[in-house]
């Protein structure tokens, strides 16, 4: 029984990250579920069951699921991030036939930290009108903004306390523990609806989407795609420092890209949102010296399994809104800084004027809202900004060295 213990500890670990990203963008959480426990199967099938993570739901797609998801639909933004897992297979066909060194070429860190910044900003309103009680776009009260900066503030304070002081396996999740904080206060103040949570039905499906086809949504979604290969460059690097073995090449970085890329194909096909390698669950395999890969595919069925729970379901969509604004402070912040900290590892020289118009154009127009017309479509945000900063690091010329 250690192994399936083991597999539903790491969901444990995972499962306030996988369920945070449907519920800040209106999907079914337990389409994320689903998405993630059918994700991370298929990656093992394309990596030959070698590798011990587990895939769940990407953060750097809350920006563009709720804007295009605002005007679009839900219907045609799945479409847009079918796209972005066929961004991910075109990727691995390119690392398998050129090398990795062709990625360090088009996607350097001048280009992917400014737009990893846009990623974590586009949506700081959203963040603080929810905090402060109100709906993502500040236009209706939801709950009374004294009570709401209480909770959000508390929820937020216990996340970050758990994240820098914890140790062991609850430093592993914050935002869990924030979360439940949150809920309690929500209850408190009688915030929360627990009838919908027992009219829910135990065992039930989730409700799925069916993508709809649209050139404006993947040209808007797509791009991003790039932008999280970088990001699982480096997984794949942590996952093979922590178990000593260098996944790269065996089985291979273009595996690795390609199981991904059929991942998130195949969670989206159905209405969920794109998965990725997690970071979290690579630290849980450190901590706790487990490196069977079969440990992740009982996360994964265990996923898949609570998917069809129903009562899951309503427990996460009664969590009340300011619970998670004050979180999204904390993690759209986060990623933003994570852009910052990419170009400050990598010293990219902002005193040269090529490296600062990319980063000056790419975060003005990613934060702004530009947009774009292309004909009958509109290309901006993310995907806009994405698209400006490679192109634009393409055709300035390299500063002449003395």
């Amino acid at each position: 029984m250690k192994t399936p213990i083991l597999g539903a500890q790491m969901l444990l670990v995972a499962f306030g990250a996988t369920t945070l990203v449907p519920i800040l963008t209106g999907i079914d959480p337990r389409l994320a579920l689903l998405g993630a426990g059918v994700g991370t199967l298929i990656f093992q099938l394309c990596t030959k069951r070698q590798i011990p993570i587990y895939l769940g739901s990407s953060f750097a797609f809350i920006a563009p699921i709720i804007l295009g998801a605002e005007q679009f639909g839900m219907a045609a933004t799945m479409c847009g991030l079918m796209a972005a897992g066929v961004v991910f297979l075109l990727a691995s066909a390119v690392v398998k036939e050129r090398g990795v060194e062709v990625f360090e070429k088009y996607l350097p860190p001048v280009v992917v930290g400014p737009v990893i910044m846009v990623i974590g900003l586009a949506l700081a309103p959203t963040a603080v009108n929810m905090a402060l009680g109100k709906t993502g776009d500040g236009a209706v009260q939801l709950v009374e903004q004294d009570i709401a900066m209480i909770i959000s503030l508390a929820s937020l304070i216990t996340t970050i306390i758990i994240s820098t002081m914890a140790r062991g396996m609850l430093k592993l999740l914050p935002i869990l523990c924030g979360v439940l904080v949150g809920y309690g206060l929500g209850s408190y103040y009688g915030i929360i609806n627990f009838g919908t949570i027992a009219d829910a039905q135990w065992f039930s499906a989730p409700e799925f989407v069916t993508p709809e086809f649209s050139w404006e949504a993947i040209l808007f979604i797509a791009p991003i795609g790039l932008i999280v290969t970088i990001e699982h460059f480096g997984d794949m690097l942590a996952i093979s420092n922590v178990t000593g073995k260098d996944f790269i090449k065996e089985p291979g970085i273009h595996r690795s890209l390609m199981g991904d890329g059929f991942a998130t194909i195949a969670a989206t096909s159905f209405g969920g949102p794109p998965v990725v390698t997690y970071g979290e669950v690579t630290g849980a395999v450190s901590l706790l010296k487990t490196y069977n890969p079969a440990i992740m595919t009982w996360t994964a069925c265990f996923a898949i399994a609570l998917a069809f729970v129903g009562k899951t379901g309503a427990v996460l969509l009664s969590i009340p809104v300011p619970v998670m604004g004050g979180i999204m402070c904390l993690l759209f912040g986060s990623i933003a800084a994570i852009g910052l900290n990419t170009l400050i590892q990598k010293q990219v020289d902002l005193n040269q004027p090529r490296n600062l118009v990319i980063v000056a154009v790419t975060l003005v127009f990613g934060i702004g809202g530009m947009a774009i017309g292309l004909g009958e479509f509109t290309l901006k945000g993310v995907g806009l900004c994405g698209i400006l900063a490679i192109i634009l690091n393409i055709i300035l010329p390299q500063e002449q060295k003395a």
